[in-house]
Parts: structure tokens; C-alpha cells; sequence
């Protein structure tokens, strides 16, 4: 009787219509991204926070001089880098229900505790405690995505949700500068208020999420019987059937891939400038000669842009199944971006230039990692590789911490971005010729062998290394 139901489902599969395919996705992106949006709007405001901290007065509270507010912000990237592949391993362990709430309530709470900081020392020590737990959120929810779309609608599931880190830029310059105004409540400065309340916030959706977080396609509540079997059945089709239970084999697969680590190369290029727009552009602005209030308000716009540019990218790169060629082009934009902040010294240019270099670089994350991750075959080898690539590329932080130190210029800071966007821009030319290479090769050799997807439990464990499975350029 299983076994005809199981036949039944699987012709139900083959005989849905493209719009009612489409009705499923849009079903699963309601349920799904908007609450995993706002985890990681939290996240990307929590971590960056301490930017507009630093310009409402916090520097001069902590004695932050000379390097010291770089230190404070590098040192969160530490735990952070190395934590995320164990975080991506234990999703893949335990429920994505209870471990990611679990990690958000983790730093919320330090988040929180932040505000009772009260010198240099004491914000090291916080900040490198909220690295160690918000580290599995961004990989998480990244590997979580790929676990219910197919690959070629990875890219703007990403983009939306990634989009909230540039709601977080604009909300968190508005939210800073009406906190700025609790200054002396309850004996706390107001930069100190930015964190607490920030961090109370956190705390609240995290609980919240334990029973609103659904797990895995298997177990959706919100699809029906025929949905679920629908969606489980074309992800398998789109892995091409490969393995997607836990085996330590998988993870040396992802570590021992040599592309792996050519996206990670392409990652560090696009996040450093990534964080430098983070916590460093209300200092820009303020550099530029407007008041620590108007640049809190000013670091808003240029976030927006970047916002509306993410979803859009991410749409057309889903819509021609191309990554590489929107990753170069958003990388180069950028660049003309800190082109003009590094060549011009007028608050009205400069500004522009900071436009220009978020709607290049925002957008080229989400494809990025959508690229990433859909060139990694198994469920397993997938999550890892996202966190490695997530994790390695997040040591660029530490980079991004550290170049911005030249006032007002900031030559070194604009100069050190414009060579890694240059270098991403490269290695994003090299892998779209190594995949198009693999390719053709595959190709060849299924033609030689006269490989089908008759046979496609043959090579269930060999991950992308199966002469059936196609890399995405």
C-alpha cells in the first residue's frame, strides 16, 4: 500500500503545472522569509551597533583612542569565524527550531549585558563573547534556505533575507539616533541604551521563534499532504539524489575541495568592503563635517539603496540561473564607488560615493552565497561549505576593522577595499572558467560512458563530484 501512494505522489509531482509550482514556492516564502529576515535584521544590527555607539559618544566614555574602537570591533570576527562550520554541523544534528532560537536568546543576552560595559577592556570581553554566539545565525539560515528551494530559486531567497542587514544599516541609524536622546536615564549614557534595548529586543523574538520556526519540507504543518511530498521530491530531483544524511566523509569533502576555497577567496573581497560600509560609514559622514546626529541619519539612504538593489539582483540572477557575471558586475560598480570616495574631498561627491559603492556591493553577498552554496552537492557537504565560506570569509572583518584609521581621507581604508573588490572581480572570472571546464567535461564523459539519471544511485555519495550533477555559472 506504501509503496502505489508513493507512486501516486510521485506522478502528482510530475503533473503540477508551472503556476501551480509557483503557488508552492510563494507558499513557502511566506511561511518562511519574512521571520528569518527579521533574525538576521536583528543579528546585522546587534553586531554593527557598535558604530553608532561610537559616534554617540561611547569613544569618549572608554577612552577609545588610537586603535582601540578597531580592536573592539575586530575581535568580534574571531570566535565568530570558527565557530560557524560546528554551528552548521549541529543544525544539520538537531532541529534548525531549537538551535537557532537557542544561539539568538545566547546573544541577545550578551547583547543586552553590553550596555553595563565600562571601559576598553570590558568591550573587548563583550564583544568577543557576542562573536562566539551569533556566529551560526547567517550560515545557519543560509544552509536552512537550501534545505527547502531548489538551486535555481536559492539566489533571490537570499537576497530578501540578506536584504535585512541593509534594513539594519538604515534602522539602526534611525534607532540610534532616537536612543542617543535617553542620555542619563537610569544612570546609563545613551550609547549604552542602544545596547540594551537593542539586545532586549533580540531576546524577545528569539523566545518567540521556538514555536513559530518550522524544521525541514518533511515536517512543514503549513503545506498539505500532496505539497509536502511535492517539494521533498523536487529537491531531490534538483540534488540530483544525492546523499542527505550526516557522514563525517561529507564534511572532509567540503574541506578538501579546492573550490571551496575559491569562493572564499571571491567572499573576502565583497565582505570587507561589506563591514567597512557597516562600521565605519557613520564616521565617514561624520568626517565629512556634519554633526554626529546628521550622520547617524545620513548612514540611512545609501542602506536603503542597497536594500532595494539586493532583491533585485537576487531576482534577475534567479530569473537567467547566472551568479558570476551579477558578482563581477556589482563588485565593479562598487569599486567606481570608492573610486570617487578615494578621489574626491567634497561632502557632496563623497556622499554619492558611498551610494554607489552599497547598491554595487549589497547585492553581490546574496548571489554569492546562493553560488556557493548550489555548487556543493549532498545536504551535508552544502551546510559546510557555506560555513566555510561564511566562516573564513568573516576573518576579513578583522581587515575591515583595521583600515579604516587615516581621517578624513580614509586613502587607506578606500585604497585597501578597491583591491579586493579587484580581486574578487578575478577569482569570479577564474571559477565561472573552472565550472564551464567541469562541465563540459561531465558532459563528456556521460556521453562516453553513456551515464543517465537512470543510474543516479550510483554516484549518491560522491557529492558535486557525480558525473550528473551541473555547477551553476
Amino acid at each position: 500500500m506504501e509503496k502505489d501512494e508513493s507512486i501516486e505522489e510521485k506522478e502528482v509531482v510530475g503533473e503540477l503545472s508551472p503556476t501551480e509550482r509557483a503557488r508552492i514556492l510563494r507558499k513557502l516564502d511566506w511561511h518562511l522569509l519574512p521571520f528569518v529576515s527579521l533574525l538576521y535584521l536583528l543579528s546585522f544590527l546587534d553586531r554593527s551597533n557598535v558604530g553608532n555607539a561610537k559616534v554617540a559618544g561611547m569613544a569618549t566614555d572608554l577612552n577609545l583612542v588610537g586603535y582601540r574602537y578597531n580592536i573592539a570591533a575586530a575581535v568580534f570576527f574571531i570566535l565568530y569565524s570558527l565557530a560557524e562550520v560546528p554551528s552548521n554541523v549541529a543544525l544539520k544534528l538537531f532541529r534548525p527550531s531549537r538551535w537557532i532560537p537557542s544561539i539568538m536568546v545566547a546573544w541577545g543576552l550578551v547583547m543586552t549585558l553590553m550596555c553595563l560595559v565600562n571601559s576598553f577592556r570590558s568591550l573587548v570581553a563583550a564583544r568577543i563573547f557576542l562573536g562566539l554566539t551569533e556566529a551560526g545565525l547567517f550560515p545557519g539560515v543560509t544552509y536552512y534556505i537550501s534545505l527547502w528551494y531548489p538551486r535555481a530559486e536559492q539566489a533571490k531567497r537570499v537576497a530578501i533575507f540578506f536584504s535585512a542587514a541593509t534594513v539594519a544599516g538604515a534602522f539602526g541609524g534611525l534607532l540610534a539616533y532616537g536612543i542617543e536622546k535617553m542620555e542619563g536615564v537610569g544612570g546609563l549614557h545613551g550609547w549604552q541604551w542602544i545596547f540594551c534595548l537593542e539586545g532586549i529586543l533580540t531576546m524577545i523574538v528569539a523566545f518567540i521563534s521556538y514555536f513559530f520556526m518550522h524544521d525541514y519540507p518533511e515536517t512543514a504543518t503549513f503545506l498539505t499532504h500532496s505539497e509536502r511530498m511535492y517539494v521533498v521530491e523536487m529537491l531531490k530531483k534538483d540534488a540530483n539524489n544525492l546523499s542527505t544524511h550526516y557522514d563525517i566523509r561529507f564534511v572532509f569533502q567540503a574541506m578538501m575541495d579546492y573550490k571551496t576555497y575559491l569562493q572564499i577567496g571571491i567572499y573576502i573581497g565583497l565582505l570587507i568592503p561589506i563591514y567597512a560600509i557597516a562600521l565605519f560609514t557613520p564616521t565617514i559622514i561624520n568626517e565629512l563635517g556634519y554633526s554626529a546626529a546628521n550622520a547617524q541619519l545620513l548612514t540611512v539612504p545609501p542602506f536603503v539603496a542597497g536594500c532595494i538593489f539586493t532583491i533585485l539582483v537576487g531576482i534577475y540572477s534567479d530569473k537567467h540561473n547566472s551568479r558570476g557575471p551579477y558578482i563581477i558586475g556589482g563588485a565593479f560598480v562598487s569599486l567606481i564607488g570608492y573610486i570617487v570616495l578615494y578621489t574626491q574631498s567634497k561632502p557632496g561627491p563623497s556622499y554619492v560615493g558611498t551610494f554607489i559603492a552599497a547598491i554595487g556591493v549589497f547585492p553581490t553577498i546574496a548571489v554569492d552565497l546562493a553560488w556557493a552554496g548550489s555548487n556543493a552537492g549532498g545536504d551535508l557537504k552544502r551546510g559546510v561549505v557555506i560555513a566555510m565560506v561564511i566562516g573564513l570569509g568573516n576573518l576579513g572583518g578583522i581587515c575591515s576593522s583595521f583600515i579604516y584609521i587615516d581621517p578624513p581621507r580614509f586613502h587607506i581604508g578606500h585604497g585597501t577595499i578597491i583591491g579586493f573588490l579587484s580581486l574578487t572581480i578575478v577569482l569570479s572570472f577564474v571559477a565561472m572558467w573552472d565550472y564551464n571546464r567541469l562541465n563540459k567535461k561531465k558532459e563528456a564523459l556521460c556521453a562516453k560512458e553513456g551515464i543517465t539519471d537512470s543510474r543516479k544511485d550510483e554516484f549518491r555519495d560522491m557529492g558535486d563530484a557525480s558525473p550528473l550533477f551541473r555547477y551553476t555559472i
